[in-house]
């Protein structure tokens, strides 16, 4: 078994992330074999958008040191894809066997794209592309997907069958989505609707890991609720989207069901949930950001470990990117 997850280097990360993601990659270093988790910057899929390199430059080294901080180690192999060269080399071989209508099908570039598309970077619509020899590259087996990412990794899909087939090889292993049912949905503290986003131009609808203390605090207190108390169903919470985001953030946080939190706090209302909410975040992500805050003291050292990160990677990746030259004729 073999995991691998990216994630694009385009901001501060948030308590979604935490939750919905990394906590679940930290995770899985403990289930798997030293090796068989590769964690990657999305760097070179960050090109697809607008970029300024200094900021892109910094990004890629505060959020590589906000995964280890958050407890991505040497059981997981991390780097960022423009540190290893075959994921645009085998881009390009896989831009062959790709078709435009697999592409133009694709919700997020019709989304990303809107009415612009003429005007829309290539990058943008080859995407997938991208995200498929990313994932290829490694002869992943499983990839945790959320659902909006499930559409791309079909493709990933198609495009390895049609290249063995293609070539009369076994070469692509087919990749399975790993969609946990413990990864919570987090949701915007202004508004209950929207995903909680690096991109939300409001900082007070996030939580940055890089947050301090009292800011946490302060954003958890002003986080938008209703008037009502809480309810001893978490069921009863479906039409009150904000109030069900906050509980589902206090499990997330406590490694608890909401049901139980609910429980806890059934006929309560915000003025006393909010408080013990804000304590519990405070306990969770304060020594992440101490952590944090130490690699960031020596980017350079961090710089040294996504390089290291990047050995590892190109070693497991250099038989499968022979082995795609060869089957289409560019090696001998």
């Amino acid at each position: 078994m073999r995991v691998l997850s990216g994630i694009q280097t385009t901001g501060n990360l948030h308590l979604g992330n935490y939750l919905g993601a990394i906590k679940q990659w930290v995770a899985m270093q403990g289930t798997q074999k030293p090796g068989e988790c590769l964690f990657f910057l999305a760097d070179l899929h960050a090109l697809t958008g607008n970029i300024t390199p200094a900021e892109l430059a910094n990004s890629t080294i505060e959020m590589a040191a906000t995964l280890m901080a958050a407890g991505i180690d040497d059981r997981s192999v991390l780097f960022n894809q423009a540190r290893v060269p075959a994921h645009a080399e085998l881009c390009w071989i896989l831009q062959g066997t790709a078709r435009m209508g697999w592409l133009n099908r694709m919700t997020q570039w019709k989304d990303k794209a809107g009415k612009n598309r003429e005007g829309a970077a290539v990058g943008l619509f080859t995407y997938p592309v991208l995200q498929a020899a990313d994932i290829l590259l490694y002869q992943t087996t499983h990839v945790p997907v959320g659902e909006d990412q499930k559409q791309h990794l079909e493709l990933t899909r198609d495009v390895a069958t049609k290249f063995n087939t293609d070539f009369g090889v076994e070469l692509f292993t087919l990749p399975e989505p790993m969609i946990s049912k413990e990864a919570p949905r987090i949701m915007s503290l202004r508004d209950g609707s929207a995903k909680m986003s690096k991109s939300d131009p409001s900082d007070m609808s996030r939580i940055n890991l890089i947050d301090d203390d009292d800011t946490i605090a302060q954003k958890l207190r002003k986080a938008k609720t209703d008037p009502e108390p809480l309810p001893d169903s978490f069921d009863a919470l479906a039409e009150r989207l904000e109030a069900k985001n906050l509980v589902t953030i206090f499990a997330a946080l406590s490694d608890r069901t909401p049901q139980s939190v609910v429980e806890e706090f059934a006929g309560k209302g915000f003025g006393a949930f909010k408080p013990a909410l804000a304590d519990l975040a405070v306990s969770v992500l304060g020594p992440v950001r101490e952590r944090l805050v130490k690699l960031l003291d020596d980017r350079a050292a961090v710089g040294e470990a996504l390089a290291k990160g990047a050995e590892r990677a190109d070693a497991i990746a250099a038989p499968t990117l022979k082995a795609a030259q060869k089957a289409v004729g560019l090696q001998v």
